[in-house]
């Protein structure tokens, strides 16, 4: 009869240890929080500017325009490829005849010459893009 009681306990214990373990899960959850931590600022695209802040409110669309920015030394990027200013107009022709959409994102750091800007914007104008906007950041009260 003992031994009876005692495999009746042990049947007991096994059926009670019905927890669910969550460290694993949590374990993923914190490996999949830093993979975004890490892979966020990547994001963002390559070249530093520091932005003129304006009032605007922020242009949203469909499809990724592609991005021209002029840095604080005049240098021109398409993308995040830099480029001279002579090339530009055949980059740009090259690469909207493949795109669909044909808005251009400028941007430029609030340090450059404004005529720098404006040579841009006169190559996009004779590569016979007109869907240009200016990038600023949003004026910080």
């Amino acid at each position: 009869m003992h031994s009876a009681v005692q495999s009746f306990n042990k049947y007991k214990r096994r059926s009670l240890n019905s927890e669910i373990n969550v460290t694993p899960l949590v374990d993923v959850m914190l490996v999949l929080l830093v993979i975004f931590m890490v892979t966020s600022p990547m994001l963002l695209s390559g070249v530093e500017v520091d932005l003129p802040q304006t009032k605007t409110i922020p242009i949203t669309g469909q499809d990724e325009p592609v991005s021209i920015t002029v840095d604080k030394h005049g240098n021109i990027y398409l993308q995040e490829i830099k480029v001279p200013l002579v090339e530009l107009e055949k980059k740009l022709n090259a690469l909207f005849t493949a795109k669909k959409d044909n808005r251009v994102f400028l941007r430029g750091d609030k340090l450059v010459d404004y005529g720098k800007i404006m040579e841009v914007f006169t190559t996009l104008k004779a590569s016979g893009l007109y869907n240009v906007a200016l990038v600023t950041e949003v004026l910080q009260k």
